[in-house]
């Protein structure tokens, strides 16, 4: 039960290098080899292209959560866990994981160099985990107000991860990752809207 505790809390910061990583190529690759022009010249709109590709991000980084199988039928096999938990935990980093791409996806909308794409994705995202660093939030609270503190803590995706995972599935997180997928997925397809206009 402590192995699997430790590997839910790991992911936050896995998730952090290892989503920019596949979200880095989407869009940036497209742009440097021209093929983006080909692309939005079929008969589909920007807005469909852009889910089609999120969505099969997704599921790329599903599948590869899945593979990590082993480790709670490990835990299950040798002792006595919360299968509810487990469940939860897996259904929160899947989240996360969408929360990780769509933010990587407009960044890789943004440049033609996967490189940058990447860094931007991994300071992005790195930001939206230690928001909710309890060091962190010491840390602001000597300079900011306490209310600017909760803020600062509820727009942090590892904050509701973290309750998903515990097995506390409420509305607000999951309403709050369904709002940051929606909107950075919407801020990509206005980003290659405005290209495909210039």
């Amino acid at each position: 039960q402590a192995d699997l505790r430790l590997f839910f809390n790991a992911l936050p910061l896995l998730f952090v290098f290892m989503v920019p990583s596949a979200a880095m190529r989407l869009w940036a690759e497209e742009r440097k080899t021209g093929s983006i022009e080909l692309l939005l010249t079929l008969p589909i709109t920007v807005c469909q292209a852009v889910l089609g590709k999120f969505f099969a991000a997704w599921c790329f980084l599903a599948i590869a959560l899945l593979l990590t199988f082993p480790l709670p039928m490990t835990v299950v096999y040798l002792g006595q866990p919360d299968i509810g938990q487990i469940v939860t935990g897996y259904i929160g980093a899947l989240l996360l994981a969408g929360g990780f791409l769509a933010i990587g996806m407009f960044f890789s909308a943004l440049t033609k160099n996967q490189v940058i794409s990447f860094i931007l994705s991994v300071v992005a995202c790195a930001i939206f985990v230690f928001a909710g660093n309890p060091t962190t939030l010491d840390y602001l609270a000597l300079t900011i107000s306490p209310a600017m503190v909760n803020v600062v803590e509820s727009l942090s995706l590892q904050t509701h991860f973290e309750s998903i995972s515990r097995g506390v599935v409420e509305f607000k997180d999951m309403a709050y990752f369904i709002i940051v997928i929606s909107a950075w997925v919407s801020a990509c397809i206005v980003v290659l809207e405005e290209r495909k206009a210039n």
